[in-house]
């Protein structure tokens, strides 16, 4: 998979949330509607809405999308320290957390 480093942004990160997609980069966000209107991928809101309330106490910093994956990345940080949530975008799965 491909991801950013994402250490220095999240440290720098202010108080207000990430909004979805808006954080991804443009051919990521491309990819991630033309899968979503293929229906090959489910809605990212889908998948935030099964994944935020687990992370209680943790901001959500936005996704990233991993096309030949389909897997969403979703950041968090809490006291400085960031986690990754790997989710299958198909069927909305977590696969793993890692810090």
């Amino acid at each position: 998979m491909r991801f950013a480093p994402f250490l220095l942004a999240a440290v720098m990160a202010t108080a207000l949330p990430a909004t979805s997609q808006a954080q991804q980069r443009p051919d990521e966000q491309n990819e991630a509607r033309r899968d979503l209107r293929s229906g090959a991928v489910r809605p990212l809101r889908d998948i935030e809405r099964r994944v935020l309330p687990t992370k209680q106490g943790m901001q959500y910093l936005g996704p990233e999308y991993d096309p030949a994956a389909m897997v969403y990345r979703l950041k968090f940080i809490r006291d400085g320290r960031v986690m990754f949530v790997d989710v299958d975008a198909k069927t909305g799965q977590i696969l793993g957390e890692s810090r």
